[in-house]
């Protein structure tokens, strides 16, 4: 097959169906996937590693009947590994560790015929919204190479936007599914808490917040993989029925008359660019113009919600720094690390598991009050972000408050700083970025966003679709009758339509 139009213009399912039908094999399939990336990497720099001999070998192996048999994939470097590939998490603080076993989530999608090439960048422990880790280097974003990726699964959004690949491996524990597929144009969807396996070396990621799934171009193949890897795996900590029919079956069917709510309004009071603003209110006339009801409302967020949030978040960073010692036997040093990871770390650990506990409590009670809304709503539409993809290093400290992050880093003084100024003005440059995204890992609801909007300069704007606990199905289906009248996947990213 080579490198062909063919290989750039279809999605996973369209090119399972081509191997199925012997048109092509997947050695071919997998050459046409590494001339790609080849062709790209140099300017989005997305890569973390790359196992392009053993996906060759791979692709010489029989095939089975499954749904991806011989699909180029990649890997998201966190959270799930890959026995053999070195696990970095963007950060030297997993230096030395190569994994001896498959986690269960790649075993499944080895299972389902997936050929991984490699793994996809990060930021440092997956921790922000853009991907620009300091030790590994950033990842561009195609549409504009000055532009975020998104994150935290920005190597994985620039590439199946490029093309390198059709879909890739992804993890969302507070958006970094849904923020770079806002960036990258992509559908991109969270799957509802538990349905995908974390194990077995995860008990549960971020306190629950945290699952994995895929990035992908088309509706159907999100869908389809998603049927290939759902289900809990040996000692979950949750358990959820599964559909009353595939989702790839949800998918293929119209939604029927939806009952929708809209809003442009940050949760938190952060301000939203007017282009997200009107990418959903054009969203929201789009449904009404379908059939469905569509009116502007949304669930009520406590004030100090992301600060518990938050709480919860920083712990995590701490657990992240003990379980890195454990696997790799080095103790981590803050030269190790970017100043305000050591700082997040330092700011985990001060506080106490009264605190933590106190903090998701009051989440969970925040989510029952959440749930009561969707009793009366099928869907939620908000923007999957409150601005177009920042430009690299927007997002990071500057100036006073860089050379602060410093110097608290050196001292360790995190419990002061807890009630200081720095906890809140980097929690308000986060999540000022990223207001419409954590809420839905705290809840557990599945949410996915969709390239429905470009800026007047090219660049992309995702709408967030939230449904209700364990509701995928009704996701999938209205996603799809959206790409349906508002197809996304013929638009080639800008700034690499002069490749191949």
């Amino acid at each position: 097959m080579g490198l062909t139009d063919d290989y750039i213009a279809l999605d996973a399912t369209a090119l399972a169906a081509l191997v199925r039908h012997r048109q092509v094999s997947p050695a071919e399939l997998v050459e046409a996937a590494i001339t790609r990336l080849e062709q790209v990497e140099p300017k989005l720099a997305g890569m973390a590693e790359r196992t392009l001999d053993e996906a060759r070998r791979a692709a010489c192996e029989r095939l089975a009947d499954v749904p991806f048999a011989g699909v180029p994939f990649l890997l998201k470097d966190n959270m799930h590994v890959a026995a053999g590939v070195p696990y970095h998490n963007g950060s030297r603080i997993w230096r030395g560790w190569v994994p001896s076993q498959d986690s269960e989530l790649v075993r499944r999608f080895k299972a389902a015929g997936l050929i991984i090439l490699g793994s996809t960048k990060v930021p440092e422990l997956s921790l922000t919204p853009v991907t620009e880790p300091r030790h590994f280097g950033r990842a561009n974003n195609p549409w504009a190479l000055d532009r975020t990726t998104g994150g935290s699964s920005g190597g994985s959004a620039a590439h199946v936007a490029a093309r390198s690949v059709p879909m890739a491996h992804a993890t969302d524990g507070g958006g970094s599914i849904r923020i770079p597929a806002s960036c990258c144009a992509l559908f991109g969807l969270k799957p509802t808490r538990g349905r995908t396996p974390n194990g077995p070396s995860i008990g549960e990621g971020w306190h629950g917040a945290a699952i994995g799934h895929a990035v992908a171009r088309s509706v159907r193949d999100s869908a389809r993989l998603l049927d290939a890897i759902a289900g809990p795996d040996l000692g979950a900590p949750y358990g959820l029925a599964p559909p009353a029919r595939s989702f790839a079956e949800a998918a293929a069917r119209p939604p029927g008359r939806l009952r929708i709510a809209f809003s442009a309004m940050a949760p938190n009071g952060a301000a939203v660019d007017p282009q997200c603003r009107t990418a959903v209110e054009n969203a929201a006339k789009l449904c009404g113009a379908l059939g469905h009801e569509v009116e502007e409302a949304a669930p009520a967020v406590p004030e100090d919600y992301f600060s518990w949030f938050l709480i919860t978040f920083l712990a995590a960073v701490a657990q992240e720094f003990v379980f890195a010692e454990e696997m790799t036997g080095t103790r981590p040093r803050r030269g190790d690390v970017e100043e305000s990871t050591w700082l997040c770390r330092a700011l985990g650990r001060s506080f106490s598991a009264a605190e933590l506990s106190v903090a998701l409590e009051r989440l969970h009670r925040a989510t029952r009050q959440i749930a009561v809304f969707f009793e009366t709503y099928d869907l939620l539409l908000t923007p999957a972000l409150a601005c177009p993809p920042v430009r690299h290093g927007d997002l990071q400290p500057r100036g006073l408050e860089a050379a602060l992050q410093g110097l608290a880093a050196r001292l360790g003084v995190g419990r002061y700083l807890r009630y200081g100024p720095l906890l809140r003005q980097a929690a308000d440059r986060a999540f000022r970025f990223m207001p419409f995204s954590p809420i839905w890992n705290v809840t557990g609801q599945p949410a996915a966003s969709l390239p429905l909007h470009w800026t007047p300069d090219g660049l992309p704007v995702g709408v967030q679709v939230v449904a209700r606990f364990g509701q995928e199905e009704t996701l999938f289906s209205f996603a799809a009758q959206i790409e349906q009248v508002r197809s996304w996947a013929h638009r080639l990213p800008t700034a690499i339509a002069d490749i191949g």
